[in-house]
Formats: structure tokens, C-alpha cells, sequence
């Protein structure tokens, strides 16, 4: 694989990306630099690091990012929570479901990386 562009988890997470800032959107304009930019931060920091670590001289380097990317999915599922605790959304099942399926990817990737180390 040549791009980073290429991975299926990148591409999953880009389109959560953009659901996530469709959800965000919905929320009171008093959240705009609260919970909302840390929505839009943790979502944009998944297929963000999957492509820095890609993109770097080593495997080792590539799963420290997974990792991180991993950590992000984490962070964005506690917003979730948080936010349908709040009252800012009725159901998180089907975007926790995807973030469920988006670690796994990642989780996946690593062990195959390294089992290359």
C-alpha cells in the first residue's frame, strides 16, 4: 500500500468526521467552543494520526499513532456519552456501534504490524 488514503479505517473515520461535525452542528450555540470543538477535535484527530503514522520512517512509529488514533476514538466516545447525558442528543447507539467497529480496525492493524516487527 502506497497512501494512507488507501486504508479502509482511514476512510471510515474521514466519513465520521463528517457526520460528527453534521451532529455538532445541533448543538446549543453555547457549546460551540465546550463540548462541540472537543467533538470535532477528537474526531478530526482519528484519521489524522492514522495518516501521520503512515506516513512515517517506521512501523514502530505507525503503531505509536494507531494508538493515539486509538485513544482519540476513546476520547469521542466519552463526548457522546457526555453529551447525551447533558440532553444534547437522544441516541448515540449506531455512532458508538461505528466507533465500536473503527477501534477494532485499528486494533487489528496494529496486531498486524506487529507481526511484521
Amino acid at each position: 500500500m502506497k497512501d494512507y488514503k488507501e486504508l479502509d479505517v482511514w476512510q471510515r473515520t474521514i466519513k465520521l468526521v463528517k457526520n460528527f461535525y453534521e451532529i455538532v452542528e445541533q448543538f446549543p450555540k453555547k457549546e460551540t467552543y465546550a463540548l462541540s470543538d472537543q467533538v470535532r477535535r477528537s474526531s478530526v484527530s482519528i484519521p489524522s494520526n492514522i495518516a501521520e503514522g503512515f506516513t512515517r520512517n517506521s512501523t514502530k512509529e505507525f503503531i505509536h499513532f494507531l494508538y493515539i488514533a486509538l485513544g482519540s476514538a476513546s476520547e469521542l466516545e466519552t463526548q457522546l456519552i457526555i453529551a447525551k447525558e447533558v440532553g444534547y442528543m437522544d441516541t448515540i447507539d449506531n455512532l458508538i456501534d461505528d466507533l465500536a467497529v473503527i477501534k477494532k480496525m485499528i486494533n487489528s492493524l496494529i496486531s498486524s504490524l506487529r507481526r511484521r516487527l
